[in-house]
């Protein structure tokens, strides 16, 4: 599969490390030339994933009021959340960033000591290379873009999400997901893939197909935190990225309001 580049996108590929071969030069001819059909992507059927094992599930009263809330009501609540330990020990809730009528929803893990900082999904390095990533598709995030992570809160010392806080924080982005209504979801690092698809298979294993959550296109990826130590996968997240974008054109766009 592939993706048609100008010459910004293909300098925004080499920074980040893909490299990208241009195609040889067409032959002049005077006959009609039939373009070969484009090949599909070797996608799966897509089908809702199990739910995921929670050692702690949310109530069900307090997931029930978060499915009412508007965007201004959600961000205050997750401001104000108390429901687990997290919430000690933040300097700042990351309720995530972008454009409310995003066709893109990029979901992440949790928030790091900068995103605890300022308040913001993906700064700092990983942000910087997700950035370049999203700009060699032509696309940025506050345009047609919305970034959000599974938690809303940093874990300390950047451990690793536990199940229970993993199910307080999903129904605020389950709320996302309905609020956006986006044509694909991209699922970066593992937790994220866990919370939205409810497997535990390794992320090397999933990828190259189609997936869904809430009857949205899920297309799993690499962490570009995790890109940044093992720079050799950056074409296989450019892969990854390819493919969203051909389920995405098989979505129809979303109705204005």
């Amino acid at each position: 599969m592939s993706v048609d580049l100008d010459a910004r996108q293909r300098a925004m590929l080499a920074e980040i490390g893909v490299r990208v071969f241009a195609a040889p030069a067409r032959a002049a001819a005077t006959a009609q030339v039939v373009p070969a059909a484009r090949p599909q992507p070797s996608a799966a059927p897509l089908r809702a994933a199990p739910p995921m094992p929670r050692d702690a599930p949310a109530l069900p009263s307090r997931a029930g009021g978060i499915e009412l809330m508007e965007w201004d009501a959600l961000a205050q609540a997750v401001a104000a959340c108390r429901a687990c330990q997290l919430c000690a020990g933040r300097r700042n809730t990351v309720f995530g960033v972008g454009d409310p009528q995003a066709d893109w929803l990029i979901v992440g893990e949790a928030p790091g000591e900068q995103e605890d900082l300022q308040g913001e999904p993906f700064v700092g390095q990983a942000g910087k290379l997700l950035d370049n990533m999203l700009k060699a598709m032509g696309l940025e995030r506050h345009h047609k873009v919305y970034i959000a992570n599974v938690l809303k809160c940093r874990p300390p010392g950047n451990r690793n999400p536990e199940p229970q806080e993993v199910a307080q924080c999903e129904p605020f982005l389950r709320r996302q997901v309905q609020l956006l209504q986006p044509r694909i979801i991209l699922a970066m690092g593992r937790f994220a893939v866990q919370s939205l698809l409810g497997s535990s298979e390794p992320i090397g294993k999933l990828r190259g197909r189609g997936h869904e959550y809430m009857g949205v296109p899920v297309v799993v990826t690499y962490h570009p935190a995790y890109l940044l130590r093992n720079l050799a996968d950056k074409a296989k997240a450019w892969a990854d990225l390819c493919l969203a974008q051909e389920l995405m054109r098989g979505q129809p766009p979303a109705e204005s309001t």
